[in-house]
């Protein structure tokens, strides 16, 4: 009986965090001009694979990634999920022709634009109340020497986390939007 009330109540509680994060990153998409991203943005979180982990790893003020992980030593979710979502740095590592090893790859501005949507949309759900526009910036320079990320890549998502931080929201969503429409960037294309 008690197992079957915390087994419904991280149902609901993870399937509610999952629908706040996708409508807040759409809304984000959505200001930014990548429509398209917006209403593509982490489908794959309600496969079997990722929501059954969801449900069982659910603690709702952190991601059940990282339960899973301390669980088990990584997570499965997560390699599902970064493995299927363009907007993710660890999806762009490739073996360079060069070295032979696993390098990082410069993502299409496109996804940069959607993962600043998809972090500032973290940020908010997580930190709740505590949230402003400083958080999502504190959290990226906190794991930055231990990314493995496209030096370009992480130049560029950090210069719109600190004009987030810096200018606000409108300053940042209208700088995507401005420098979208003026490179003709399409969701997915460039």
């Amino acid at each position: 009986m008690e197992f079957d009330i915390l087994l419904i109540r991280n149902f609901f509680g993870h399937l509610g965090t999952v629908m706040r994060h996708r409508h807040m990153v759409m809304k984000h998409c959505f200001k930014a001009g990548i429509i398209r991203r917006g209403l593509l943005h982490d489908l794959s979180k309600f496969s079997p694979t990722e929501f059954i982990a969801g449900v069982k790893y659910y603690q709702g003020n952190r991601s059940p990634n990282e339960r899973e992980r301390e669980i088990s030593g990584y997570s499965r979710a997560w390699l599902h999920h970064k493995g299927r979502n363009r907007h993710h740095f660890e999806y762009w590592t490739d073996y360079s022709i060069k070295t032979g090893r696993l390098t990082p790859v410069c993502m299409p501005d496109v996804y940069i634009y959607e993962m600043f949507c998809d972090r500032v949309a973290a940020s908010k759900i997580y930190k709740k109340e505590a949230y402003n526009d400083r958080c999502p910036l504190e959290y990226f320079l906190n794991g930055k020497g231990t990314r493995f990320i496209d030096p370009n890549t992480s130049e560029k998502l950090e210069f719109l986390l600190t004009l987030l931080a810096e200018k606000g929201e409108e300053e940042a969503f209208g700088y995507i939007r401005q420098y979208s429409r003026k490179n003709k960037i399409r969701s997915g294309k460039k």
